[in-house]
């Protein structure tokens, strides 16, 4: 029997042929409701469902799936119960090291729009506001000489501290906050004496720019909230391209209104697609609708990964990308 596949969104080449070389595929013409993807991965339809971040696969889902194997269109996976998933010998799959240069891009960007007022530079000359140079019209500030504090140290967050070196900012890091490890010169590599590793507590109140490149965890869910606002600079700004559960965004809006920082720039939010209410009325911010890996080729690679972790997973091989591979065992 050919394999069957459902995929929730449709994606990008080349991953939808490469299912159909191995069976049947559906592709769902819009995003599916909780209960409607409930529905189908209970079904017995299918033997592997191919899901986006957005699409919610909890406990309660993985104890009716009738389902070999989840291959997530993403890096992160915190939408996906793996716990109840391996209970259940359920594969789960990601992609990673994919997105790594394209995420740091656009956290430079916002470090860059944000700090220069962009946003509110280009709605000025869109509204007909400007009249010319003027010698204070929009002032900014630098981020040469700046602090750069980094929140987590993996592979994003190394790629923006590489281009921040290049930029001529200091930059900080603590690797796992709120906890804290040790990190030696051979594993910071080319980075040895060019970063500084400093405790959670130090990095929230030194850094001009605070950058989150943390997963989603119990101990990271609103790692940022209204206590760690109150402890930064007042001409702080922060940065989140990780997940935006990280932040509480209710107390970001307050600090933002209330001047304890000077601006944010988002392309992750608590609850996407909403957002607090109040954030899209402040102007200085700058929010982006999650489009860190959206590059050509990087979507492409993570349609590419996806599809081969799904292959696999009715092939029975080891997918490329396994989560869980203690199911294997």
């Amino acid at each position: 029997m050919d394999a069957r596949f459902l995929v929730t969104t449709p994606i990008p080449g080349p991953g939808l042929p490469l299912l159909e070389e191995k069976g049947s595929v559906t592709v769902l013409p819009e995003p599916p409701s909780y209960s409607r993807l409930r529905e189908l991965c209970s079904s017995g339809d299918y033997d592997v469902v191919l899901t986006q971040l957005r699409d919610t696969v909890d406990a309660d889902l993985l104890a009716e799936a009738q389902v070999k194997g989840v291959s997530n269109f993403a890096v992160g996976y915190n939408n996906i119960d793996v716990k109840a998933a391996t209970s259940h010998g359920i594969l789960v799959g990601n992609t990673p090291g994919v997105l790594t240069d394209a995420t740091a891009d656009v956290a430079m960007a916002l470090i860059l729009g944000t700090s220069r007022r962009v946003i509110e530079a280009d709605r000025m000359v869109r509204e007909g506001r400007f009249r010319g140079w003027e010698p204070e019209l929009l002032l900014g500030r630098d981020i040469s000489g700046s602090v750069l504090g980094l929140a987590g140290f993996g592979r994003i967050a190394r790629a923006v501290a590489r281009r921040a070196l290049g930029f001529g900012m200091e930059v900080l890091f603590s690797p796992r906050p709120p906890g804290d490890r040790p990190v030696g010169r051979e594993e910071l590599g080319e980075f040895a004496d060019r970063v500084q590793q400093v405790p959670w507590d130090e990095l929230v109140t030194r850094s001009d720019f605070l950058s989150l490149h943390v997963p989603l965890t119990e101990q990271t869910h609103h790692l940022v909230d209204a206590d760690v606002f109150k402890l930064m600079k007042p001409g702080a700004i922060l940065i989140n391209t990780a997940r935006g559960p990280v932040v509480d965004e209710k107390a970001l809006v307050a600090a933002l209104r209330d001047g304890e920082i000077a601006a944010a720039g988002l392309d992750v939010y608590e609850d996407e697609p909403r957002l607090a209410e109040g954030l899209t009325e402040l102007p200085n911010t700058m929010l982006l609708p999650h489009v860190g890996s959206a590059t050509v080729p990087v979507r492409a690679e993570m349609s590419r990964l996806s599809a081969l972790n799904a292959v696999a997973m009715v092939t029975s091989q080891e997918p490329p990308h396994l989560v869980n591979p203690e199911v294997l065992k």
